[in-house]
């Protein structure tokens, strides 16, 4: 049975790779995860992905955080995994190594739509490529296959595959134990689950370290923040989180956080109507060797260049906001994959190469 890392082995693990950087990957041809995954229009999938991956290496991006998919799981067992370890080996043949999400809170209601295999509806115009997104359209409590008590061993058993069966693989280079946990209004909802997916987790004791980040915490102090947000950062090797706040609120963030003493990754950022711009953020991260996984790559039927549901609905109620609507929510690239901003590609390739050149010298030390 294994235990949480010590910080001295956290440490020497993170210290022994370079500077961990990506984005959160969904090819441009699909609208979700299960797209991504089924057997379904799979060749074509594999075929962008491709391209895709030679555009995160042309910038010096080494990292991918992706999501799997239960239903996919589910109902396409044997293609799936193989389709997965297709997808590992042409990220690795890139440089890429991948950070696997087990589980995830950013769910709809029970009862909204069934999710399905196959053509995938797309609806032009709205982030998450759906009318009705995650992101503050809902009034309800998000709804996990976790809560049905027939589904739940299966989701259970599909967590201990995928990480026993890549337990030795340097591949994949973090377990990211839950996607915002407590998230859609689930809060302590899902804190039985967290720890029976750490429990799942230590018990196989992979060579990867575990995470589960904080999503809800922009600064001040985090023993304020929920019980299911603590217990995961906690019980973490290394400390993650989520930030899409202004430059300032993300300084007084990773302050706070630094205090754990561990590594520190954040798993999602870049909301530019919002203030979080890379021309700031990514030489932050570089400077503190935080990893550090943007939002997005290609502009596609996912449309996360639209703003949140959420963020329409906050300059409603507060016009004097100063944030910018003119400009992309996430996304660096343009369907042509032609930069959305060159200036931002320029930065990222500048950092990227130095810590690339600091990495070096390091080993020569």
């Amino acid at each position: 049975m294994g235990k949480q890392w010590s910080k001295e082995r956290v440490w020497e693990w993170y210290n022994k790779h370079p500077w961990i950087r990506g984005c959160n990957y969904l090819p441009a041809n699909c609208v979700n995860r299960i797209e991504m995954w089924q057997e379904y229009n799979s060749n074509e999938v594999f075929a962008v992905m491709e391209e895709e991956f030679k555009l995160l290496k042309s910038i010096g991006y080494n990292t991918i955080r992706v999501i799997i998919e239960f239903l996919v799981w589910d109902k396409e067992h044997d293609g799936y995994m193989q389709r997965f370890e297709r997808f590992l080996s042409l990220a690795d043949s890139y440089g890429i190594s991948v950070m696997v999400v087990l589980a995830n809170d950013c769910m709809r209601p029970k009862g909204f739509e069934v999710d399905k295999l196959g053509e995938q509806n797309c609806d032009w115009g709205y982030h998450g490529g759906r009318k009705m997104s995650q992101h503050g359209a809902f009034s309800g409590m998000g709804h996990h296959y976790l809560d049905e008590p027939e589904t739940a061993p299966r989701f259970f058993a599909m967590i201990k595959e995928f990480v026993e069966k890549y337990k030795n693989d340097e591949r994949i280079i973090v377990w990211n134990v839950y996607n915002e946990v407590g998230n859609s209004k689930r809060r302590e909802v899902s804190l039985p689950n967290l720890k029976k997916i750490f429990e799942i987790c230590r018990e196989i004791d992979p060579i990867q370290p575990l995470t589960c980040e904080t999503a809800s915490f922009y600064g001040g102090n985090f023993e304020d923040t929920c019980e299911v947000e603590k217990y995961g950062v906690y019980n973490s090797d290394i400390v993650s989180f989520h930030h899409y706040g202004s430059y300032q609120s993300i300084i007084m963030t990773i302050s706070e956080l630094k205090k754990l003493g561990r590594p520190i990754m954040c798993t999602e950022w870049l909301a530019r109507c919002m203030n979080n711009n890379v021309e700031e953020i990514f030489p932050l991260f570089y400077l503190e060797k935080i990893g550090c996984y943007n939002w997005g790559l290609v502009a596609g039927k996912s449309q996360t260049y639209e703003p949140w549901n959420s963020v329409w609905e906050r300059y409603e109620n507060e016009p004097n906001l100063k944030w910018d609507f003119t400009k992309w929510f996430h996304d660096l690239f343009r369907a042509n994959h032609r930069p959305y901003n060159p200036k931002e590609i320029e930065i990222i390739k500048r950092f990227c190469d130095l810590a690339d050149k600091d990495f070096e010298n390091s080993k020569n030390v």
